[in-house]
């Protein structure tokens, strides 16, 4: 089986620069759906690909949650999985390595799954970058190269000119 996207342009995708939209926290809505809540937002990327951020996390278990980026791809409606931060909700197996763990992980498209038919992101490795949802969330926010907006502070009471108390 043909691998969609190869290594290299795999590499391009993740480190294309993709910019968050002011306020895009009150953009989200969750969707709750058998024992879970799940959201998604689609953001452009700096050269032109459509990215989806896309969230899930169980409302049962503290640890099962999944943070992931995947792109659109282009003249079809596939939506292919280029990275993905995991909980610690489950056993996870890398298929061809025949290896498995129960840890917190990070999941990364490979151009070799792809080619023997496994998902694209089907490889995974142990990771301690994150052990909670909002760790997981900037993980992947940092490994996706997103460009989160800052939102400027509220004006203080004490700033320069103020008079009137």
């Amino acid at each position: 089986m043909p691998a969609l996207y190869t290594d290299a342009q795999i590499d391009a995708l993740i480190r294309e620069p993709k910019t968050l939209p002011e306020g895009w926290p009150r953009q989200i809505r969750w969707r709750e759906r058998r024992g879970h809540a799940r959201c998604e937002i689609d953001v452009e990327g700096r050269e032109g690909g459509v990215f989806r951020l896309f969230s899930r996390k169980s409302k049962n278990h503290l640890l099962d949650f999944s943070v992931g980026l995947a792109v659109l791809v282009p003249r079809t409606n596939r939506v292919f999985r280029l990275i993905r931060c995991n909980g610690k909700g489950h056993r996870h197996r890398n298929q061809v390595e025949k290896a498995a763990f129960y840890d917190f992980h990070i999941h990364r498209a490979t151009e070799r799954y792809q080619s023997v038919g496994h998902p694209e992101d089907g490889f995974a490795v142990v990771t301690d970058r994150y052990d909670s949802f909002q760790g997981d969330l900037d993980c992947l926010l940092s490994e996706g190269n997103f460009v989160v907006p800052r939102t400027p502070p509220p004006p203080s009471l004490f700033a320069a000119g103020k008079t009137d108390v």
